[in-house]
């Protein structure tokens, strides 16, 4: 027989291995505890407090699985004995399970009820640990109705209290929580900072479970970012940590980011696939945010595939689910989503007037919670309006979209997310940068004249004085040009004369990229890319790249002995495609500097060249749309340029788009 002692520390450990993860054990630890209790005889106050202690710590475990239903009936069943016998900490508990449990299924009213009975209870008895925590919750809740600034509220509350306490695990916690609520406003240089934090604290301490949380919240970033296989990367290190500790409302949260992901990289099958996985979990456990959440991702996916009816049916399922819950970030996205649709000339019940309601109430409630995603609809409707020749209303929400992006996506914000990219590299870079110096130091001239040689000007500055090159720009200019038949043209020339007419043809590209102020960034094989507003900004980025395309499309003669070496019948042309968009710029590779830049709108730019047409160049509506605005701001017509619409298109990854060629009038 265990003695009063040895009961309340089985408890205990149950508690401690459920925080481990192992929330089988925890469960039979304290069904341990309950079994000695019924064999017993014996009714006391402190009796009764160690059976509503394990009983309670049963529901917590069952709670962490995703068993919704019996830890209620658990949590219940524990509070009426803590009330009964007036048992503070037990009730106390109880309330938190119950809390937990009804923001896990949506019932956020409820949950708020529950955790602010924790916290009085907590507060009357002194129990600083408690209140910390119960705090870190009630920002939970918040945090997932939309309220960002009282979620932060909360947080901040109780960091300090755990740092004081000495709560390592409970510090980090907190940390992640106060990322995630910066990450939402698009702070995505606080985000990572706190994540890092934290992270090193959960490696410090050996804390698995929220070690998992905080992959998958970088794994968030690097989505956010559009470096998708590196958010694949994070994503599975998360899932299978989750999966290990069987944490089901984990492990269906990730598997929806990898459905987003794979949806992001084009291959919409796997993107459908994962998002019915994590939907199935979510219905099992009886998460109504959970199932919103994933219904309104399954309606966008539809939306791209495109096939409008089933789009419109899973987004306004989530629709009717968010607004039941109360949740407004969740009804303003399905809002968005289904206004979308409306918009979209290629559907049979496509209507104007309703895609105009749609949006125009998604945008009200953006601004009422302070979304920065406001900025979508803003584009969707400037695009709408545009579509319907209502030339002053698509101006004034196209200039409204480019402000309120201008204003979530600073450039200090992406700098702090790319340098977590080099952290797990973080002592070899220093060891490369330190012989870079030392040679700089010794060689200073010829150092100096090799980075600029092979590097931006202001890049190779930048270098020699230490700094870790890695740059966000909100909105530039990318153009690819591609050699039309240039592998069959090669294979029947001399290396040499193969060599020649590649040095002439991008000696040539340089000249032009260089004359108009745009910055060549490399050449792959007989492709080459460059751009305007980087590494240098600068606001005619779109001008700069269509007068350097104009050039290189027209005044590109070969020399004559170049000429004579092509193979009889062959004809030198060349094909061009432009993009607009947000953009990462940095140093990369291991053992070689090279700057680079890439996003999704890069990506975007190569296929406008490999779906665009010899002597042609080919440019994405964004970047049409763009100049057009520009030209009509400052009355250049840039010597008389039109824009010829194109058929829409299937793109590779990224669906039908709607493009044109860029000619001179």
């Amino acid at each position: 027989m265990m003695t009063i002692t040895e009961l309340r520390d089985r408890v205990k450990q149950s508690d401690i291995v459920a925080r481990q993860g192992d929330y089988a054990a925890a469960e039979k630890l304290a069904n341990d505890v309950l079994a000695e209790l019924d064999s017993r005889d014996e009714i006391s106050p402190e009796i009764m407090d160690i059976r509503a202690q394990a009983i309670i710590a049963i529901a917590w475990a069952y709670e962490h699985s995703g068993k919704y239903n019996f830890a209620l009936a658990l949590a219940q069943q524990g509070l009426a004995i803590a009330v009964e016998y007036a048992l503070p900490q037990a009730e106390a508990k109880a309330w938190n399970v119950l809390g937990n449990v009804n923001m896990y299924r949506g019932s956020y009213d409820t949950a708020l009820e529950c955790f602010e009975k924790t916290e009085a209870i907590r507060a009357a008895i002194g129990d600083k640990a408690g209140v910390a925590s119960v705090k870190g919750n009630i920002g939970l809740v918040y945090e997932r109705i939309g309220r960002f600034d009282k979620a932060l509220e909360y947080f901040n509350e109780a960091l300090p209290i755990h740092q004081e306490l000495g709560n390592k695990r409970m510090e980090g916690g907190t940390l992640v929580n106060i990322g995630s609520q910066y990450s939402h406003y698009g702070a995505v240089e606080q985000a990572l900072e706190y994540y890092s934090k934290a992270l090193a604290i959960f490696e410090e301490i050996g804390e698995k479970p929220f070690k998992a949380n905080v992959l998958g919240n970088i794994g968030n970033m690097y989505r956010f970012l559009g470096a998708y296989h590196q958010a694949l990367e994070y994503t599975d290190k998360s899932l299978a940590l989750q999966e290990e500790l069987g944490v089901k409302f984990r492990v269906a949260s990730q598997l929806s980011s990898k459905g987003g992901i794979y949806q992001l990289l084009g291959d919409f099958d796997k993107a459908l696939e994962y998002l019915v996985q994590a939907l199935a979990l979510h219905e099992e456990m009886g998460s109504k945010s959970g199932i919103a959440g994933v219904t309104g991702n399954i309606g966008y996916l539809y939306r791209v595939l495109p096939d409008h009816s089933k789009s419109l049916e899973y987004s306004k399922k989530a629709l009717a689910l968010n607004e039941e819950m109360g949740y407004p970030g969740g009804v303003a996205q399905c809002l968005d989503n289904i206004g979308g649709v409306y918009a979209d000339r290629n559907f049979e019940l496509y209507d104007c007037d309703l895609a105009e309601e749609y949006l125009l109430r998604a945008i009200e409630i953006f601004h009422e919670i302070g979304d920065h995603r406001v900025y979508e609809c803003y584009q969707a409707l400037a695009d709408l309006y545009h579509n319907e020749n209502r030339w002053e209303e698509s101006d004034r929400y196209f200039r409204k979209f480019y402000e309120a992006e201008k204003a979530v996506r600073s450039e200090d914000a992406k700098k702090k997310a790319m340098h977590i990219e080099l952290q797990s590299r973080a002592a070899e870079r220093e060891k490369e940068i330190a012989i870079a110096k030392a040679k700089a130091d010794a060689e200073m001239s010829v150092t100096t004249t090799l980075l600029h040689k092979v590097l931006p000007s202001s890049i190779a500055n930048r270098l020699i004085k230490g700094e870790k090159v890695a740059d966000y720009f909100q909105v530039i200019s990318i153009l690819f040009a591609d050699i039309v038949g240039f592998t069959p043209i090669a294979s029947k020339m001399p290396a040499r004369k193969v060599l020649a007419f590649l040095n002439y043809v991008f000696g040539e590209f340089d000249r032009i990229i260089e004359k108009h102020g745009c910055e060549k960034i490399k050449t792959i094989g007989d492709g080459y890319m460059a751009v305007a507003g980087a590494p240098i900004e600068c606001s005619d980025h779109a001008e700069r790249i269509a007068r350097a395309a104009i050039e290189m499309m027209g005044d590109i003669h070969l020399p004559d002995d170049i000429r004579a070496a092509l193979p009889k019948g062959a004809k030198f042309s060349i094909r061009i495609g432009v993009n607009i968009g947000p953009a990462f710029g940095g140093i990369v590779g291991e053992n070689r500097f090279v700057y680079d830049i890439y996003s999704d709108a890069v990506n975007t730019a190569a296929r406008m060249e490999s779906y665009g047409e010899p002597n042609k160049i080919h440019v994405s509506e964004e970047f049409a749309f763009h100049l057009q605005n520009r030209m009509d701001m400052t009355g250049d017509d840039l010597g008389g340029i039109i824009f010829e619409e194109r058929d829409e298109i299937e793109i590779k990854g990224k669906g039908i788009m709607k493009t044109y060629f860029l000619e001179k009038a």
